[in-house]
């Protein structure tokens, strides 16, 4: 399942990420939008 997640660099988008992970919810594609002073930033999703 393709999987967006908005405020991903940000505390809710964070927990959401590692609930995802948790529950081992069917994602194959994951894509984090967040701001654009969060360019460069990595997000970490089951890794």
């Amino acid at each position: 399942m393709k999987v967006a997640v908005v405020g991903a660099t940000g505390l809710v988008g964070r927990k959401m990420l590692q609930v995802l992970a948790e529950r081992n919810f069917p994602v194959t594609d994951l894509i984090p939008v967040a701001s654009e002073r969060s360019i460069g930033k990595e997000v970490e999703f089951k890794g």
